[in-house]
């Protein structure tokens, strides 16, 4: 297993902590007709949505779909030490490749990764066979990378390259970041039933500052080779400080589309 699969399993599991409040609220706001039982998680990761999804709702059962054999290790030791192992099953799939027998689901749930897929059209009619006749389709995706640096500052400017760099990289291999979902959803032959973003604007806890600090080591990683050496200098500097800083926070916003099965 490398570091990148620990950062990133680390990633999601700070996400889930710091953002469970604005995650609450995003299923919170689900226009449901009626308490799904069954539930599709796509690129569930570590559990963040799963949990949430249980939590909402304490009748239903979810299905976790992810490619990553670690994440979902990791979301069923979590769902142990909830108490809710028999509530979850995890199954090991790509979404561009064969999928599995999932059911009948009443709601499937796609956070932060449509955008991963080579072809995310194909996959939303997929999703639309799949539904149970007038079920929910819940589509959450975000407005690009948490900052965690006070504006205005020498170091938020850095950050902001930084993320310009990381953002150019991904437009290359991930033409679909950014994408308008509620077009594509109705394209794909869905009733679109809502659209809501969530702002994000933390102020500083500890939690706040391992995700800070995460963060930045997986961008250093992803822009070693786009950055010039001074950046990359400065950028060392910022992250051997981080842990002393008092100022970080988290800004951020994700929007959510719901849509129904016709």
């Amino acid at each position: 297993m490398t570091d990148t699969t620990h950062d990133q399993t680390d990633i999601l599991d700070l996400d889930a902590e710091v953002l469970a409040e604005h995650i609450a609220a995003i299923t919170a706001w689900l226009p449901v007709d009626a308490r799904p039982r069954h539930i599709v998680d796509f690129g569930a990761g570590t559990g963040t949505g799963t949990f949430a999804l249980l939590t909402r709702f304490p009748d239903a059962h979810v299905t976790a779909v992810d490619s990553s054999a670690e994440h979902l290790r990791r979301l069923a030791e979590k769902a142990g030490e909830l108490g809710v192992a028999d509530r979850v099953r995890t199954v090991q799939a790509d979404l561009d490749g064969t999928w599995p027998d999932l059911g009948t689901p009443d709601l499937v749930w796609a956070s932060a990764s449509l955008h991963h897929l080579a072809d995310p059209d194909h996959a939303l009619r997929r999703v639309r066979d799949l539904l149970a006749p007038g079920g929910l389709f819940a589509v959450v995706e975000l407005a690009g990378f948490p900052r965690f640096l006070p504006a205005g500052t020498p170091e938020s400017a850095l950050e902001e390259r930084c993320h310009a760099a990381v953002e150019h990289h991904h437009t290359e291999h991930m033409p679909h970041r950014g994408a308008d979902w509620g077009v594509k959803l109705v394209a794909a032959g869905f009733t679109l039933d809502g659209e809501r973003t969530v702002t994000v604007d933390l102020d500083r806890s500890d939690a706040v500052g391992r995700y800070a600090l995460t963060s930045f080591r997986r961008i250093r990683g992803a822009v070693a080779d786009l950055l010039p050496a001074e950046d990359l200098a400065a950028l060392d500097r910022l992250l051997d400080g981080l842990p002393n800083r008092d100022d970080l926070g988290v800004r951020t916003e994700r929007t959510v589309w719901a849509a129904r099965q016709p």
